[in-house]
């Protein structure tokens, strides 16, 4: 028997305004309020709030935590500053990815941000090896909320002033409406925005408020997929998984420098073998031909048929106004402008290696005008 869908603090808020819930990491979640591509088009020109509060918010705590994280992250936590998040990944022995990751030091802990449809299994992961000088806690009474796209400085700026002054990648302390948040200056959609961690007993207000803006309308979990496809983001599930290491998922800037070298994380001995040699296949972005899109699990395939690769996601970009796809194909194939053959139910496809993303990255960084 299935898992009864779990609920979202604010599942009464998505269906008063008229979203389509669907199950996604065994909640209901809102997949789309007027239409993917009108969300879509209006995160990339205005602001869009998503919730995310089906994430894992986990706290690391203690004399060892950053030993015992050190041991299982391929991240360099003795040089992390304080209130600066990292992308970082959980190994399995083989170098397999368990799941991809943010993690911020705050002051004597770390908080991490992990996946929703893997937190249980993340949970029990670092549970059963961190070392006794390091605590766990995972914060289920905290919502998280996403606001994205050129406008939403302005929307939370004059709701929170002072955090215009993030850069992407840094985070802070703050109070919204009274409320304390943790937010910082990051998400999944390519575009500039914040993520705004708030106790759920109080989201449904803050969503309001942020929501009320002139600038901002709430968006589904279908627009921040083609958003973050058009990006060049992977989704774990589908385009990470634990027959993917980090150098396949073209993901090595996750793999500080000084942990490359020394290793001391899970899988180091083949990363390192992967690095120097090269891996056998890679995840590269494709543009596809004609208008049809061609989705997760059709084949990458040789001249003779054979199944050479797998399409791991992909979609029509509706701002490109083309299909596009990212896909593991053979290391040989993987320079940007090859010529990449698919099959999706019997009809073939051509496509070309692109660098990704597709869709330039907006991110506002450290020395850029404001």
């Amino acid at each position: 028997m299935s898992e009864p869908e779990k609920t979202l603090p604010l599942d009464q808020w998505h269906r008063a305004r008229g979203a389509r819930m669907v199950e996604f990491a065994g909640y209901a979640m809102p997949i789309q309020y007027e239409g993917i591509m009108a969300e879509h088009k209006w995160t990339r020109e205005q602001a869009g709030l998503f919730d995310v509060s089906h994430m894992g918010q986990v706290i690391v705590a203690g004399a060892e935590a950053e030993k015992g994280l050190e041991a299982l992250l391929p991240a360099d936590l003795a040089i992390l500053k304080d209130s600066k998040p990292k992308y970082s990944l959980l190994l399995t022995e083989d170098g397999g990815i368990i799941d991809d990751l943010m993690v911020t030091r705050r002051g004597d802990h770390f908080y991490l941000v992990v996946n929703g449809a893997t937190k249980n299994g993340d949970i029990a992961h670092m549970e059963s090896r961190l070392p006794r000088g390091a605590v766990l806690d995972h914060m289920k009474e905290q919502a998280l909320l996403a606001l994205q796209g050129p406008k939403a400085v302005d929307v939370l700026a004059r709701l929170v002033p002072g955090v215009e002054d993030l850069t992407f990648m840094t985070a802070g302390a703050f109070t919204i409406a009274g409320v304390p948040a943790w937010i910082s200056r990051s998400g999944y959609t390519g575009e500039d925005g914040y993520e705004i961690s708030v106790p759920a007993r109080a989201v449904e207000d803050i969503a309001t408020l942020i929501a009320d803006q002139p600038e901002v309308k709430p968006i589904g979990l279908g627009a921040r997929d083609s958003l973050r496809l058009e990006a060049g983001l992977p989704l774990y599930g589908h385009d990470l998984d634990f027959s993917t290491t980090p150098v396949e998922a073209d993901l090595v800037f996750a793999l500080s420098k000084r942990r490359r070298e020394e290793g001391g994380f899970p899988g180091w001995h083949r990363i390192a073998r992967e690095l120097a040699d090269g891996p056998i296949r890679k995840r590269v972005g494709l543009a596809v031909e004609g208008r049809q899109p061609v989705r997760e699990g059709a084949m990458v395939v040789d001249g003779e048929g054979n199944e050479v690769g797998k399409v791991t996601s992909g979609g029509f970009s509706p701002s490109t106004e083309a299909p596009i796809a990212m896909a593991y194909v053979p290391a040989a194939a993987a320079a940007p402008g090859a010529s990449v053959l698919l099959s999706q139910r019997g009809k073939l496809f051509n496509a070309k290696v692109v660098p990704m993303p597709f869709v330039p990255h907006r991110y506002h960084r450290k020395g850029a005008p404001k």
